[in-house]
């Protein structure tokens, strides 16, 4: 029932548009130091994001895409957004479908880069663009207009389309949920939401996200004195502010397995996904850890490939980001501290309730404070995760066949330890939607650390694909 796609017309055309136009201007955004409001104070005045998102606004506006109309919204106190429209191919059809991306940044982290690369200075080395935010998620933009076009050129049918592209990210999309209130009604209801900003587990197939995890980051801090004492004279008399720190945490994590110990951030995991993980742990074997820079001869914690993937993608995990209350290592005198602050960042299994995970953590880490230390846990981001609806016979044949089409292997599935909160935004907006989350953020490409890379091939391949997939979404929804 599938209409066939010229897939040799569709590569020479995705591959032409990549290497003259999206690579060239890709690169000189990845130049824009445009990071994400929760990470600049002056987002609002110093002009980058807006510069960010005039240059993908502007290629954009040139496209040769039938019907398209496209708008740079602004709300007041608001980042951007470009809100792109293409009508279907038959003005009967009610076929509808959303697409989504963003192009503001994480922080550069500039120092810790290897020598000749960059956070804002693009590089080619070996097939991939190094610097920030090319794959997380700059290209998104690119990948969503071309592969209508491609579909266009061919003059095969399509659905009508909506693509959002925020700037607020980042940031947890602090900003986009009152775009998509504004929007709602322009939106309309999808039927499929296919979001470009997720991972591949290689770059040897297509990759699809069947879960995101949740997150409760906040400030966990532990005062014991007004002002700092000579330790000679304190310590053995005043409890140290990090040793209770320490003991704080062994209230919610096993320091010897690494292991979540408070029961409401924990959840049963559906079948379906247990088989999943063991369908990925079979394609990338021993790759699961091997992408990560290990030093000297630290190794992964203990588990097979399957249980690693379960660790990253269905099981709480603690994360120590931040620290104040401490001197540098020039600058430490024999002094008892005052106080010991940490940024705990704690990952949650897709379906737990993040207010629900928030609310224990807090609990568990401020009761009986050792010592009657003063003691808080301050919450500053809590998202909840999203599992994926079931995926239809449908679309999962339509991602074999374009996986097959571009790779020439079939596609799989991939759980993503990060979080996308409009993914779970979106899902309680439109529970009949189907989702379709896929990204360029595979083994090594360090999206949000240094050294963060798009890989070209596998941008190519995934815009070529997502044509497939769009043109195979009108012709099931269409029949129906």
């Amino acid at each position: 029932r599938f209409v066939t796609m010229a897939t040799e017309q569709t590569r020479e055309f995705v591959e032409k548009a990549w290497d003259e136009e999206v690579v060239p201007i890709i690169s000189e955004y990845i130049t824009i130091p445009n990071v994400s409001p929760v990470y600049d104070n002056e987002w609002a005045t110093n002009g980058l994001i807006e510069k960010a998102a005039n240059l993908l606004f502007s290629w954009a506006e040139k496209q040769t895409v039938k019907g398209m109309k496209i708008e740079m919204l602004h709300l007041e106190g608001l980042t951007p957004l470009i809100y792109i429209e293409v009508p279907a191919t038959d003005p009967t059809s009610d076929v509808n479908l959303l697409m989504y991306g963003h192009l503001d940044k994480q922080p550069p982290l500039t120092e810790s880069w290897d020598e000749g690369l960059h956070p804002y200075k693009p590089v080619i080395r070996d097939g991939k663009l190094y610097g920030r935010g090319g794959a997380d998620d700059g290209y998104a933009i690119f990948a969503s207009l071309l592969s209508v076009k491609a579909l266009q050129l061919q003059g095969l049918p399509h659905g009508r389309i909506v693509a959002l592209i925020e700037a607020s990210e980042e940031s947890g999309s602090m900003h986009l949920f009152k775009y998509v209130d504004h929007l709602k009604e322009k939106i309309g209801t999808p039927s499929l939401v296919v979001c470009l900003d997720s991972g591949c587990g290689d770059y040897e197939r297509l990759w699809t996200t069947t879960s995101l995890r949740g997150l409760c980051a906040g400030n966990l801090r532990v005062k014991v004195l007004n002002e700092g004492v000579h330790s000679g004279k304190a310590s053995g008399i005043v409890p140290s502010s990090f040793r209770i720190a320490r003991m704080l945490l062994n209230r919610i994590e096993n320091v010897d397995t690494g292991e979540v110990t408070v029961p409401e951030l924990h959840t049963s995991i559906p079948a379906e996904r247990v088989e999943q993980i063991k369908l990925c742990a079979g394609a990338l074997a021993e790759s699961t850890t091997a992408e990560f820079p290990f030093a000297g001869t630290t190794g992964p914690v203990d588990g097979t490939v399957a249980e690693l993937i379960t660790n990253r993608t269905w099981k709480p995990a603690l994360s120590t980001t931040g620290v104040d209350g401490m001197p540098t290592l020039e600058k430490a005198g024999n002094v008892l501290r005052t106080h010991t602050a940490l940024t705990l960042s704690i990952r949650l299994p897709p379906t737990v309730d993040s207010a629900v995970a928030s609310a224990a953590l807090k609990k568990v880490l401020e009761a009986d404070p050792p010592y009657g230390a003063e003691v808080e846990f301050e919450v500053k981001k809590a998202a909840s995760g999203w599992n994926a609806p079931e995926f239809r016979p449908w679309l999962v044949e339509a991602m074999n066949k374009a996986s097959n089409f571009f790779w020439n292997k079939p596609s799989n599935f991939l759980g993503e330890g990060g979080t996308i909160p409009l993914m779970g935004v979106l899902y309680s907006m439109f529970p009949e939607s189907e989702f379709l989350v896929t990204g360029l953020l595979g083994p090594a490409s360090n999206a949000h650390g240094p050294n963060e890379f798009m890989h070209i091939q596998m941008g190519k391949n995934l815009t070529g694909a997502v044509a497939s997939i769009l043109t195979d979404h009108y012709a099931f929804h269409s029949k129906k």
